[in-house]
């Protein structure tokens, strides 16, 4: 089942980034050859005959060829392996003398029939985040908590605020503002965030603190209702105390704690270090108490605060907005996150390729068909909307063989007046192509490695 979601989203991905290629030739006047899903053998295909379009089961190359010279309709093709599509067009590597041809089009043309791939991804996104944030709402940059003594504390922020600015970055939702320190690590510089409170907006600047770093491995809600465990995290000291979710925690170090406000304000107070904590819990109504020692994840600098993660209803205008920022906020996450490969902050472990992305599509599958249908919709289609974004960013992007390269040679042609030569555009593409290949066999071998047990 897994596998069969998976597909289903890449050949929509695949489906529309295609069919822009295809309404913008038409558009143009272009003569389509072959409109296909997926690569390698047709396994069934749509064919022009006198009579009309008639289904053709595992066509060969010759039947393909034979009706192509003809040159009359376009054939419609689902090919044997699940990746990639086409969208093939009359002269699009090679000149033809046919003014239904891709190269006797004007440059401006052919410029939108290439785009055309990209901005169709971009539009499914858009099209998926309003029916997302319709639904759920959207995930605005509010302060849910300020640490005391903390760097946010001392500059004055505030539980409530509502995050606008970070260093002159525009804040639209949370995950934002979180990304931010993500793609540019705190150091001991100073960050200048501008915020809003009770409709007026403010800035200040913090100076991050440098602290050690402890942790338990747990999640619990930091509210007014029982401090219960909510997850662990695997191998860390509360797993390997014996701890399960549906613990209550009502003790630390000889303090009763009520609530998981408590405790979270405990934890404030005294901040967890190398030294072993009494840990005071209830399970089934019995107490239980056992000795805990934090483990050490690392040192770095932080500024005191967390956000909420909560979604507010939206109206319809907010509905647009939001799915715009939506589609921004992943434009931003694929270019900064491809700017860490080139610049060596991420490496092959960070990268997953198409065994990696049915994983993913898997685990958020199984994870979510508990909760309903409706959960299951969401986290798929927000998955969705990542996945076709970065399609429409890569796809941009100045790489030989792919629609961003092709834009180069064209945009060149309008600075010199006239094409790149065919067989030298033709060279270059090729060498993208073979440069492509080795890529996606490194990041499938890579993708088998990571979910391999050993």
């Amino acid at each position: 089942m897994n596998i069969v979601i998976a597909l289903l989203i890449f050949g929509l991905i695949i489906l529309i980034h295609e069919f822009g290629h295809f309404v913008l030739a038409k558009a143009n006047g272009i003569f389509v050859t072959e409109f296909s899903l997926g690569m390698g053998r047709r396994l069934i295909s749509l064919v022009p005959t006198k009579e009309g379009y008639r289904l053709r089961l595992l066509m060969s190359g010759k039947e393909y060829e034979k009706i192509e010279s003809q040159g009359s309709k376009t054939v419609y093709s689902l090919k044997l392996l699940p990746f990639g599509g086409s969208c093939m067009m009359l002269g699009e590597d090679e000149n033809v003398n046919d003014n239904r041809a891709f190269n006797k089009k004007g440059v401006w043309g052919r410029i939108s029939v290439v785009f055309a791939g990209a901005f169709f991804n971009f539009i499914l996104a858009f099209a998926l985040a309003i029916a997302v944030i319709g639904i759920l709402g959207y995930d605005s940059p509010i302060i849910a908590r300020v640490s005391k003594n903390s760097a946010a504390y001392e500059a004055g922020l505030e539980e409530g605020d509502k995050i606008v600015k970070i260093n002159n970055k525009r804040i639209s939702v949370s995950r934002e503002a979180s990304a931010y320190f993500l793609f540019s690590p705190l150091t001991e510089d100073e960050v200048t965030i501008s915020f809003e409170r009770d409709g007026k907006v403010q800035t200040t600047t913090l100076t991050p603190k440098y602290k050690e770093n402890y942790i338990l491995g747990f999640t619990y809600m930091p509210d007014s209702s029982p401090a219960t465990i909510e997850s662990l995290y695997e191998g860390y000291p509360m797993d390997g105390a014996g701890l399960v979710p549906g613990d209550i925690i009502t003790g630390f170090d000889g303090t009763d704690i009520n609530t998981g406000e408590e405790l979270t304000n405990y934890l404030e107070e005294h901040p967890l270090d190398n030294n072993q904590i009494e840990l005071r819990y209830s399970r089934d109504g019995k107490e239980q108490v056992v000795l805990i020692t934090p483990e050490y994840v690392g040192e770095g600098y932080e500024l005191g605060y967390a956000m909420r993660y909560g979604y507010e209803d939206a109206s319809i205008l907010e509905v647009i907005k939001y799915s715009l920022v939506e589609i921004k906020y992943n434009i931003w996450v694929a270019l900064k996150s491809f700017g860490m490969l080139l610049t060596g902050q991420a490496g092959a472990n960070d990268i997953a390729g198409p065994v990696g992305i049915v994983n993913i599509i898997g685990d958020t599958y199984e994870a979510s068909k508990a909760s309903g249908g409706l959960v299951v919709f969401i986290n798929l289609a927000s998955l969705t909307i990542m996945l076709s974004a970065n399609v429409g960013v890569i796809n941009l992007l100045p790489i030989p063989a792919l629609d961003g390269g092709r834009l180069v040679f064209l945009f060149l042609e309008l600075v010199r007046g006239k094409p790149i030569p065919a067989e030298k555009e033709g060279m270059v593409h090729f060498i993208g192509i073979m440069a492509l290949m080795f890529l996606m066999i490194f990041v499938i071998f890579n993708d088998i490695r990571k979910i391999l047990p050993f």
